[in-house]
This record gives structure tokens, C-alpha cells and sequence, in this order.
């Protein structure tokens, strides 16, 4: 009875990550179950598997019995599906880029060592810099690690990474490693910030940091054989929302108080499930809910929506800016997908630079904080799409 109970209820957790429920009070752990189901599910299957085996062994073989198989194979049949539509996403990226870059390299078998060892993102051809200062104000959140491929090249092209954490949390050392891993093995020289949290500071503070360590890198960089001339920009959450609006508010000295002559233009941007509206237009629940919880009381402390339309990627949208790829799961309860789709819209509307949107089935928020089947797809389509901007950009 009690493996039969154990497995009721991972065939919920499976269900819940199938088909998200969104909850406005239970949200973030309804989340935090689908996100980790649906990326774990190699992991889980082998365990479901498992518990199939020792529910024939063990069991009496009567009716409780047969039911906890039967849940089981039904926990079986979800992972099994989780798995399939992880694979897809490889096809899906060849196909969203396929106007930009060259075809990628053949289908091949997976690094199973990499998402084998999830949270491991040490690699041995890549050296890790911690808490380098980007400003003299000695200010500890005003540090950024540095990621650089060991036998050191330099002129190399630059990626600035922005942790995510609802502008209240997060570090960068949690977030973007495997992207920064691989890129680091290209030849890229990764650039990892943290910037001040709310509710200490209000925003623009959070963008004016991301803004100062740009200006640092322009300076520094070479110091550690990056090409400050090519930036790419990216981030996830919070985080694709500041490198959105870093890309969208290139230069604007209102972001850049005590450095307005410093070129904060970056040459691209690559955002994870970014929050793309604060000003309402999509207006899904899931908006309204982080705008009276989270925005008005801790990040924004103000309910003007001058104020919210100007931090609003969605709303400040303009032909000038650099090449977007926008990546999203449509089953993200978190940042719903329609705010993803508005975006890319608006962008294509505008813009005469490419706009890449890659939407991925069975996918939640958080999905490519460290490896799974489906972020190694989606790293290896965000190396390709960087590398070939950085290529359109060298023949211009």
C-alpha cells in the first residue's frame, strides 16, 4: 500500500509537469515540481522502472498490487513522453535558424556524461575567474566571474551573463553555466555579473548595473583576451528581461549615471524566458499577479505606469536594435509564453536585424540551469546563432 501511494503521487508530480498547473498562490512550488519532473525525467524513468520491478517482486500480486502497476507504467508512459519531447527541441532549433546560420553538424550521440552529471559544470578546458570588482565602489554585488577557454586565446568574441532571480535573488554563480561552458570551449570569453537585488534597491538599479558591467568590459576586457568590440548579451527570467532592455536602451544616459560617453551597445541578444511585459499589455493573470506581489512592492515601489512602461522590454521596442534570439517554453508557469510572443512580434514589426524566436513544447521556466537533455539542444542552437551573427557581423 505504500509503494502504491508513492506511486500515486508521482504520477501527479508527472501529470502536473505535463500539463502545468497554474495556481495563483501555489505557483513557484507547483513549479518548481513540473520544472525539475521534466528535466529529470532520464533520471526518473530509470527510477520508475524501478519501482515496477520491485512492485512485482515484492507485491503479493493482488489488487493494490496490479493498481501500483498500473499507476506506475502510467509514470512510465509521462517520462517516456517528457523525454521524446526534449528531442524534438534539436529539430526545432536547426529549423528557427535556419535563415541565419549554416546547417548544424550531423545528428550524433549525446554527451551523456554532461547531462549524466546534471550539476556538474567544471570542465577541463575551461578556468573559471571569481569575483573580479567592475566598479571602485567596493560594493560586494559589483563582481563578475569570468570564463575563458585555459590556454588563454585572445581577440576573442564576448558574452555578458545575466543571473535571473525576480530582481530579489540569484547569484552568477547559479545560472547560464552550461551556455558559458560550452561558448568558453568555442573560443568566447564569458562574462558573469551580479548587480544589486530589491528590495535594497529600486529599480533602475539593477539595470544601471548591468549597464556599468558592460562599461567594464569595454575597458577590461582585453585583459583577458576578450573583443569588447563584439558583445552578445544574454540571460534568463529577470535576467532576460535586463538584457532585453540593455539591448533596447543602448546608450540611453539616463541608465548611465556617471558614465554616459561609455558605448553600452551590444551586438546581440540572446534572452531565456525573459519577463518582456511590466506595463500590462498581454495582460495574462500570471502578469497581473507578479505586478501587485512582486513589482509594486519590492522592485519597482510605485505604482506610476510611466514608470512600468519604461522598464517594459515590450513597450520600448525599436527599429535600432541588434539581432534577437528569443527562447521560451510554452509550458512556462512562471513568465507565461504569451508575453514571449508579443515580443517577437513587436520586434519583427521593427526591426531589420534577425529576430530568432525558438518556442519549446513540454518546457517550463528555469529549464537550462544545468544539463539536461533539452538544454544541451538548446546551447549548442545558441552557439550557432551567436556564432553566425558574429560572422554577418564581420562581412559588414
Amino acid at each position: 500500500m505504500l509503494l502504491l501511494a508513492v506511486s500515486v503521487v508521482c504520477l501527479l508530480f508527472v501529470l502536473n509537469a505535463l500539463r502545468p498547473v497554474r495556481h495563483a498562490h501555489l505557483g513557484v512550488p507547483l513549479f518548481f515540481a513540473a520544472w525539475l519532473v521534466s528535466e529529470l525525467a532520464p533520471y526518473l524513468l530509470v527510477l520508475a522502472v524501478a519501482g515496477v520491478t520491485v512492485l512485482l517482486v515484492l507485491g503479493d500480486l493482488t489488487g493494490p498490487t496490479w493498481v501500483g502497476v498500473g499507476v506506475t507504467l502510467g509514470v512510465v508512459a509521462g517520462l517516456v513522453r517528457m523525454v521524446l519531447v526534449a528531442e524534438e527541441v534539436e529539430q526545432l532549433a536547426e529549423d528557427a535558424l535556419t535563415e541565419l546560420a549554416e546547417p548544424g553538424e550531423p545528428r550524433r550521440p549525446h554527451p551523456v556524461r554532461r547531462w549524466l552529471v546534471a550539476m556538474r559544470f567544471s570542465h577541463p578546458e575551461v578556468e573559471r575567474i571569481a569575483d573580479v570588482p567592475y566598479t571602485e565602489e567596493g560594493h560586494r554585488r559589483h563582481q563578475l566571474d569570468i570564463y575563458r577557454r585555459t590556454d588563454r586565446p585572445t581577440g576573442c568574441p564576448t558574452l555578458l551573463q545575466v543571473h535571473g532571480g525576480g530582481w530579489v535573488i540569484g547569484d552568477k554563480k547559479q545560472q547560464g553555466r552550461p551556455l558559458m561552458t560550452h561558448l568558453a570551449r568555442l573560443g568566447w570569453v564569458c562574462f558573469a555579473p551580479n548587480y544589486r537585488l530589491s528590495p535594497r534597491a529600486t529599480f533602475p538599479d539593477h539595470l544601471v548595473d548591468v549597464k556599468r558591467a558592460i562599461a567594464w568590459v569595454r575597458e577590461h576586457g582585453e585583459e583577458y583576451g576578450a573583443d569588447p568590440g563584439f558583445l552578445v548579451i544574454t540571460g534568463g527570467s529577470a535576467g532576460g528581461h535586463l538584457a532585453a532592455l540593455a539591448a533596447l536602451t543602448a546608450n540611453d544616459p539616463a541608465y548611465q549615471p556617471g558614465f554616459e560617453d561609455v558605448d553600452t551597445r551590444v551586438q546581440g541578444c540572446v534572452t531565456f524566458y525573459g519577463v518582456y511585459d511590466l506595463h500590462g499589455e498581454t495582460g495574462t493573470p500570471a502578469q497581473r499577479v507578479r505586478h501587485e506581489r512582486l513589482m509594486t512592492r519590492l522592485v519597482m515601489k510605485t505604482r506610476d505606469l510611466d514608470v512600468f512602461e519604461k522598464a517594459s522590454p515590450l513597450a520600448q521596442v525599436h527599429g535600432d536594435v541588434p539581432p534577437f534570439l528569443v527562447v521560451h517554453g510554452r509550458n512556462d508557469t512562471l513568465v507565461p509564453v504569451a508575453e514571449a510572443r508579443a515580443f517577437v512580434a513587436k520586434l519583427r514589426e521593427v526591426s531589420s536585424q534577425p529576430v530568432v524566436y525558438l518556442e519549446l513544447p513540454g518546457t517550463q521556466h528555469a529549464f537550462e540551469v544545468f544539463h539536461s537533455i533539452r538544454s544541451g539542444h538548446v546551447v549548442r542552437a545558441v552557439g550557432r546563432f551567436v556564432e553566425a551573427v558574429r560572422a554577418n557581423t564581420s562581412t559588414r
